[in-house]
């Protein structure tokens, strides 16, 4: 009976140690935990190292080409169109003093023709006239020591000879003049934008034969913006000007010059114009131009150069805020530094004031910037935006290698 209770009271016991010790071999059998490397919790930025140097200011603007010149051929005289050259056509380039039309001239041929006899006979009447006064002279004399009258010399009949020779010439003048008219050629090296007759069309005085437009000279009226005007030394006049255009599908840039102002500002849009010529826009006379032929009536984007800066710095104007752009100074703390704005020019501040060569400019964002505060940038050796996890791979990297 003794032994039947000390076995139960013994077991529970034996139990009770067994899986403590159970309990102790399985706790000794986990993993500590691994220890993590320490990170840097210092805020990490991108920073740009600021750069001084010259810069040029352009004021951009935009416009059209425009020939210099536009002529309307007009048809001087009357006549049938006769003859009309191979280039007078809409397109087609003629030289200056080349024929386009001949309107039919012998009419005209006729009545030169007719006007120089008119010539040849007014002469010989004077020549008989002048030969008439001298022996009226001579036969006075013979008569009468009295001074003779001026009609009985034949003074008034030799002046009208004298008149009837220089109505004849005008004539001739006139004929000869309409028979040049006759012939329709063009004032100036020109490419043809319209052609109104036809061989066998009848010209009308005054009717229209054409229209040209000159190819030496081409011209851009650029609209500038009062404000903008200030930023050009001397209004713009004798400025570069970049053109930029898409001609079949790429970019083209030509250069032109500022010749003037049309100084008069614009009713309309209160814009001043300033008057841009490109030299030989159709690259009629240097062979192989570098970038081809610009047409008239092409869109163009304009860059007029202005002031050249001798120091600046260039930076994305967003990051500036009332004034101030954030930079990390030589102890890596977040300074607020206040910058002179000069101009801003397609979405960049152009400062001269307030930064120095080799700044570093914060071009990323910050949660909660405060002056002052550490930082951490791209520039330094071990950058502090490293993840836990590329930190834990670094660290493996190094046990491997070892």
């Amino acid at each position: 009976m003794e032994q039947i209770l000390n076995k139960r009271v013994l077991f529970p016991i034996v139990i009770l140690l067994i899986g403590a010790a159970a309990m102790m071999g399985f706790a000794s059998m986990k993993k500590p935990p691994e220890e993590k490397p320490a990170t840097n919790k210092t805020p990490f930025v991108d920073v740009q190292l600021n750069q001084v140097k010259q810069h040029q200011v352009y004021v951009r603007s935009q416009g059209e080409v425009e020939a210099k010149y536009h002529t309307v051929l007009v048809a001087q005289v009357d006549g049938v169109v006769t003859e009309l050259a191979d280039a007078f056509v809409k397109g087609g380039f003629v030289k200056q003093g080349q024929l386009l039309a001949q309107i039919d001239p012998s009419d005209y041929q006729a009545a030169l023709t007719e006007a120089e006899a008119n010539l040849a006979s007014a002469e010989a009447q004077l020549e008989q006239e002048k030969a008439q006064a001298q022996v009226a002279k001579a036969e006075w004399q013979q008569i009468s020591d009295l001074e003779p009258s001026e009609l009985a010399l034949r003074k008034p009949q030799l002046a009208q000879a004298v008149a009837r020779v220089k109505a004849a010439k005008a004539h001739i003048q006139r004929a000869k003049r309409d028979l040049e008219r006759t012939r329709i050629v063009a004032p100036y090296d020109a490419i043809v934008s319209a052609r109104h007759v036809s061989p066998g069309s009848y010209a009308n005085k005054g009717g229209q034969i054409g229209e040209i437009y000159a190819v030496s000279v081409a011209e851009v009226r650029l609209p500038v913006a009062e404000a903008q005007l200030a930023f050009l030394p001397q209004a713009g006049v004798g400025a570069k000007v970049k053109l930029e255009t898409e001609i079949e599908g790429k970019k083209k840039v030509f250069d032109a010059r500022i010749v003037g102002s049309e100084g008069i500002k614009n009713k309309l849009n209160r814009m001043h114009y300033l008057v841009a010529q490109i030299e030989d826009p159709y690259a009629l006379q240097t062979a192989g131009k570098k970038h081809g032929r610009i047409e008239f009536g092409t869109y163009v984007v304009a860059k007029i150069a202005g002031e050249l800066l001798d120091r600046a710095s260039v930076v994305e104007y967003h990051l500036i805020k009332d004034g101030q752009i954030a930079v990390v100074d030589g102890n890596n703390q977040l300074e607020f530094r206040h910058v002179d704005v000069y101009r801003v020019e397609d979405g960049l501040a152009v400062i001269q004031q307030g930064l120095a060569q080799d700044d570093k400019v914060i071009v990323s964002a910050l949660a909660y910037p405060v002056s002052g505060m550490k930082l951490t940038t791209n520039l330094d050796d071990t950058p502090s935006n490293l993840s836990e996890e590329a930190d834990e791979q670094t660290v493996l990297a190094k046990q491997a290698d070892k």
